[in-house]
């Protein structure tokens, strides 16, 4: 200091031009002040190498730095940081490794042999080592090693019951893949047409109710609930079509227009479309004094499935011709026609969760179900099912269908929607499902075949839960008669 004062009174005027010179070691000492309790990180790409592995590639780790005196919480800051390594170590690796011990991989083990290395062949190609994700959470899924920590459980895949809950004989139930013959109303009532007959059945109260007998020279070859109230619509084998009040047991009117068998029957709001043998479609207004009030015309075959959608402004009808057709309220010529099936279109379904998305189903030489967006007018995808499909329905509460299969396994199977995986594959019937209907709940499906049996399963989840059985009748197992 003495001598820092001599050199600037001497120099009055130097002191004042020039500034005072600093050296280097003398500018560190001011603006400089290591910490020894943490490590400094500069703004340039220096890697840090404490915790570097050195022994695996033979190289010796640099020289610790030495302990310094000056910081009161440097002990308690590096037994600190060593606890938070061995838990990290111990979360990642395992526990056995002990604290001390250093994480070795199944491909790291191969390098050290009695802690020397035998292999300098760092960067080779490693076999893939298969960690769950809870494996790489740096608190584990232990609850010895993380207590207080909850952790939520994985939810079990949806079990459905591989066996019918209720099975109804239904005796002279048609053996034919064309004809329509089960339908389930929203009051809870499923309409079955058994040879010349139309039967109901009450699924509340297990009532059977014989509706009509059309006679020795007639029989039923379709049924359609209307979408609200009892109406019942019959499509007949000499091309009538009937609609029944079934509250009341009691024929409404009867209407003309088909020259050969209706075998499907379809409602919307206010319409009714029928498909027939002889190729075309007849829309209908029950209100209107006329049997019918348009023909639609291009199938060239017979007409075996017809389904409107849910917004009731699209009308799809499959036929004997592999040919699925979209129409419009108004249009007499489709206004999309897909041509892709190589059998018969019966099963057709109208997606009820993603606007215009329609699956189509074919028989025996196709055996495949096909989605199309009608929006886009694009064909999807497409799932071989390896055996003729002859029904197709969605669930209304979760996004899955169901499909009934005919040649050569009989079987019915729950799909989930889009990834198109089983979700279960329902057995029993012996001969083609040929008939399928959906509970107004949308937890329960009748599937009737040839068999003569009609086999109630619960298939889907209610609404507001996936583990709540349905309400229709399903602690009643049981075998009974429909007639």
């Amino acid at each position: 200091m003495n001598n820092t004062n001599q050199s600037s009174s001497s120099s009055p005027s130097s002191s004042q031009s020039t500034p005072p010179s600093i050296s280097k070691s003398q500018h560190n000492q001011f603006y400089y002040h290591p910490s020894p309790s943490r490590t400094i990180y500069s703004d340039r790409f220096i890697p840090c190498r404490s915790s570097s592995n050195f022994a695996l590639f033979d190289i010796s780790p640099p020289p610790p730095p030495p302990p310094s005196s000056e910081s009161p919480r440097g002990d308690d800051s590096s037994s600190s940081s060593a606890a938070y390594t061995a838990l990290l170590r111990t979360a990642l690796f395992g526990s056995d490794l002990g604290f001390g011990a250093q994480p070795c991989t199944p491909d790291k083990k191969s390098f050290l042999v009695n802690n020397s290395p035998v292999n300098r062949n760092i960067f080779r190609f490693k076999s893939e080592t298969r960690q769950s994700l809870h494996s790489l959470a740096p608190l584990g899924f232990d609850d010895h090693h993380s207590p207080g920590v909850s952790h939520s459980p994985v939810k079990a895949p949806r079990k459905v019951s591989r066996s019918p809950y209720k099975v109804l004989d239904a005796p002279a139930l048609q053996d034919d893949f064309y004809l329509n013959l089960v339908d389930w109303s929203s009051h809870n009532v499923l309409a079955v047409g058994l040879g010349n007959c139309v039967y109901l059945w009450n699924a509340c109260s297990s009532k059977v109710t014989k509706l009509c007998d059309l006679g020795i020279d007639d029989s039923v070859c379709s049924v359609g609930w209307a979408q609200r109230g009892t109406s019942l619509a019959v499509g007949t084998s000499n091309g009538k079509v009937q609609i029944w009040d079934a509250s009341r047991c009691k024929r409404v009117r009867t209407m003309e227009g088909h020259r050969l068998r209706v075998g499907a029957l379809a409602w919307n709001s206010s319409m009714l479309s029928s498909g027939s043998r002889d190729k075309s479609i007849l829309q209908r207004d029950p209100r209107a004094q006329e049997d019918f009030v348009s023909k639609l015309s291009g199938h060239k075959s017979e007409v075996c499935g017809l389904k409107w959608s849910y917004d009731n402004r699209e009308l799809a009808s499959g036929g004997n011709d592999n040919r699925l057709f979209v129409w419009n309220q108004h249009s007499t010529q489709p206004i999309l026609k897909y041509c892709e099936h190589t059998a018969a279109v019966k099963a057709i379904a109208w997606s009820p969760h993603i606007y215009g998305l329609l699956a189509s189903g074919g028989g025996t030489a196709d055996r495949c179900i096909r989605f199309w967006n009608t929006t886009t007018n694009s064909h999807l995808s497409c799932m071989d099912t390896g055996s003729q499909v002859c029904n197709l329905v969605w669930s209304k509460n979760v996004n899955e269908l169901v499909s009934t299969h005919g040649y050569s396994q009989n079987q019915i199977i729950v799909w989930r929607y889009p990834s198109m995986s089983k979700l279960a594959t329902l057995t029993g019937h012996t001969y083609r499902v040929l008939y399928l209907a959906i509970s107004p709940d949308g937890q329960t499906i009748v599937t009737g075949a040839g068999d003569e049996t009609l086999r109630f399963w619960n298939v889907f989840p209610s609404p507001k839960s996936q583990n709540t059985e349905s309400e229709i009748g399903a602690s009643s197992f049981g075998r009974t008669h429909i007639r």
